[in-house]
């Protein structure tokens, strides 16, 4: 039996910790007492092999499954022992997400799809279009405003995710694989203004990824492997 993986260092400026989380699929552990702490405005990212965890210790994080075991700390709270519609509403208001395919509504419009976080929250309409659309001119995308997602490249599709995911102002930014179904010069083009945007609003991200390349744009980096997080920084705290 192999011993927890160290425990992030504790620190009143972390606004995500997740200690010793643990979560089975049947009889696949996907989670072996996993351990991560993200500070504000900090970019952390996740790296790992296909089938390491990295996707389900997000969603762990996110609070999309619970785990079996363990705690996620978010700003004081413990997402694990929160009923379903309040962490719903801390995904809706607090949490943005940015996935490999962008996931946008294809029936809506790009800007439709932008300002549809805050048309949940009962944003007026004409408020909700104008922060879109501010954020689709941030990522340099507002001539799509109109078009829906299956009428735009990939790269711009992508960009219409990230303008998405930034249009509540969430305090915490998870994307899954963000440029996996990018070329290399669309996924640095996402990539750069994820996380310049992220710096200016003093976002934090979670960022999933297998490539060194992306990993190159956060400030950190954690490394899972078969359920278990290492991280050099709280490695070294706890030797």
């Amino acid at each position: 039996m192999t011993a927890p993986a160290p425990v992030p260092v504790p620190s009143a400026r972390a606004i995500l910790t997740a200690t010793g989380l643990r979560k089975t699929f049947g009889q696949t552990l996907a989670l072996d007492h996993a351990s991560i702490s993200l500070a504000p405005g900090e970019i952390v990212a996740v790296m790992g092999p296909s089938g390491s965890g990295k996707s389900t210790l997000l969603h762990c994080l996110a609070g999309i499954l619970r785990p079996d075991q363990g705690s996620v700390i978010y700003q004081g709270q413990d997402l694990t022992t929160l009923r379903d519609a309040a962490r719903s509403t801390l995904r809706r208001t607090q949490f943005g997400f940015i996935f490999q395919f962008g996931q946008l509504v294809p029936e809506l419009t790009c800007l439709e799809n932008v300002a549809l976080p805050l048309r949940m929250e009962r944003v007026p309409r004409a408020e909700a279009n104008r922060r879109a659309t501010e954020e689709l001119q941030r990522l340099a995308v507002e001539d799509v405003a109109g078009q829906r997602p299956g009428e735009i490249s990939g790269g711009q599709g992508q960009r219409v995710a990230v303008a998405r995911a930034l249009v509540t102002r969430p305090r915490v930014i998870f994307a899954d694989e963000p440029t996996g179904a990018l070329d290399s010069l669309n996924g640095e083009l996402v990539l750069r203004q994820l996380t310049a945007t992220a710096r200016e609003t003093r976002a934090s991200i979670l960022l999933v990824t297998h490539e060194a390349r992306v990993a190159a744009y956060s400030d950190r980096e954690i490394v899972v492997r078969d359920g278990r997080t290492r991280d050099p920084l709280t490695a070294g705290a706890a030797a």
